[in-house]
């Protein structure tokens, strides 16, 4: 194969073989989800009430399918804080490819039929480390490029802020419709990802792996559910980063329903210090799910009522808790069914064990309080699901209409009940940690709430017991939450969630 020019680059190996680009789509209409919860629970049915018809937001499926996307290793512009851009100047540095490295390890037992990279050489690198001896060749996609940002690419934050003025500020306040050169960037981005999808969805492997990068990343998982450019920087993505996607098949030659198994599961711990959409944050609260009861291991939603933790909750619980040591927690916030309570607790005594631990020099103490509107139904209970159900659709998908509009309602209160414990002042003292425990099915709800989502997009994510989700607030209560992680389980070691799973010797995942 020829030398293929790119742009910011010289050359494409031999091994890659690039997939087709179609031309350019028109501009589609960006917008907040809405639509009545009385509609059917499936997120691309709210998405087709504001698209043509002749063009769906994703081609129908004929079967199930697992995409896994990753973005790239620190390069050598992040460390250096410079604007990347599309450009194609910058490369890998040591501890990007010991985090691509750490991401191979990660993905190393699993099936991917096919692998999509972007073009540009810190995603070609990691896509070739995590790869590694696969004997399939790398299809790279130049759709799958970091976002154009034309005159801001290569400066530093600084110099934007010189050089750019007002219009520096737009973009980093107000993205969506920020015009640079002539051009908005965002918009372009989404239109970009859309086809991304058309090529990626309709390749023949059932799990397929995309290395790309930051902003297309998040396009990629906010075009699958039919969020608008409005949610740019609001689904993070770290640097090797993984977010899974299924999609299961619709009759009658429909989209597919789509599913956020998780978002944005790293090398490293996702409580770190890294800051959220490029802005520190003083202010977070975290989603922990209850750790596994006898109910839940035996196939059922999980453990409501008086169902103690079994053996597995009690190790899930204790090693949140370790998890969660490394950050000063002001309070925990849980349901006053058994299972949350008993992994509060955990939590609690190991936090005000940190002196003792080395964690920490000083005593702390930890609010512990109950929160009615965390506690669920016990008809939860009684759906059982299989294996297969829960990967392709999340167990969410068939629950009856009536119970997930109490569950909806109740979610509302318990979100702003979460929120008002976080303090609105900028002050030494506004740093603040808040912990909520309780069942996945109302941390589903809350994750809504949390992106201003209708309940037709509860089945839209999914949560595995003992998993934490944690939600940054850079600029305040008042100015919306950044998802930093969904369902991140690999604090739970040995017994941890894959990311995913071999189908060698299975029909389905």
């Amino acid at each position: 194969m020829g030398t293929v020019q790119i742009r910011g680059a010289d050359k494409i190996p031999q091994m890659l073989l690039f997939a087709p680009t179609p031309p350019p789509s028109p501009a589609t209409a960006h917008r907040r989800p809405g639509g009545s919860a009385a509609s059917c629970i499936r997120c691309s049915s709210v998405r087709e009430l504001d698209r043509s018809p002749s063009r769906p937001p994703l081609p129908p499926l004929a079967e199930a399918k697992r995409v896994v996307l990753v973005r790239h290793g620190q390069s050598t512009w992040n460390a250096d804080g410079r604007i990347q851009g599309s450009s194609d100047f910058s490369v890998l540095t040591p501890k990007g490819e010991s985090q691509a490295e750490t991401s191979r390890l990660m993905l190393l037992a699993d099936s991917f039929d096919a692998c999509f990279t972007s073009p540009l050489a810190r995603s070609r690198r990691t896509a070739e480390i995590i790869w590694d001896t696969r004997d399939k060749d790398l299809i790279p996609d130049y759709d799958l490029r970091e976002i154009d940002l034309y005159s801001f690419q290569g400066l530093l934050k600084h110099e934007g802020k010189e050089k750019y003025g007002a219009l520096f500020q737009q973009w980093q306040k107000n993205p969506s419709d920020c015009s640079i050169d002539g051009h908005y960037p965002v918009r372009e981005l989404w239109d970009r990802a859309q086809g991304c999808w058309e090529r990626i969805l309709t390749h023949e492997g059932k799990s397929v792996l995309v290395v790309a990068h930051n902003a297309v990343n998040q396009a990629l998982v906010a075009t699958s559910l039919g969020l608008g450019t409005e949610y740019f920087r609001t689904l993070l993505q770290s640097n090797c980063g993984a977010s899974v996607l299924d999609f299961t098949p619709q009759p009658g030659g429909r989209p597919p329903s789509v599913c956020l198994n998780r978002l944005n599961q790293t090398p490293s711990s996702p409580i770190s210090a890294e800051s959220s959409a490029g802005r520190k944050s003083s202010k977070r609260i975290i989603l922990v799910c209850q750790g596994a009861t006898q109910s839940s291991s035996e196939g059922s939603l999980g453990g409501v009522g008086y169902a103690p933790l079994n053996m597995l909750g009690v190790i899930q619980a204790q090693k949140t808790a370790e998890l969660l040591l490394d950050l000063k927690v002001n309070s925990i916030i849980c349901s006053p069914q058994v299972a949350a309570v008993d992994t509060a607790t955990a939590i609690c005594e190991v936090q005000e064990a940190a002196g003792c631990l080395g964690a920490d020099c000083v005593p702390r103490y930890v609010e512990m309080k109950n929160l009615l509107g965390l506690e669920i139904d016990d008809a939860f209970l009684t759906k059982q699901k299989s294996l297969e159900q829960i990967v392709q659709s999340g167990w969410m998908g068939g629950m009856e209409h009536q119970k997930l509009k109490t569950l909806w309602a109740q979610s509302e209160d318990a979100w702003q009940a979460l929120v008002n414990e976080l303090p609105e002042d900028d002050g030494a003292e506004s740093d603040r940690v808040v912990v909520a425990i309780g069942h996945p099915a109302i941390h589903l709800g809350l994750l809504c709430r949390c992106l201003n989502l209708t309940m037709d997009y509860m089945p839209s994510f999914h949560l595995d017991d003992g998993s934490i989700s944690v939600i940054d607030f850079p600029d305040g209560p008042k100015g919306g939450g950044i998802v930093r992680c969904t369902n991140y389980t690999a604090h739970l070691g040995r017994w941890s969630v894959p990311i995913t799973k071999s189908t060698e010797n299975n029909d389905e995942f």
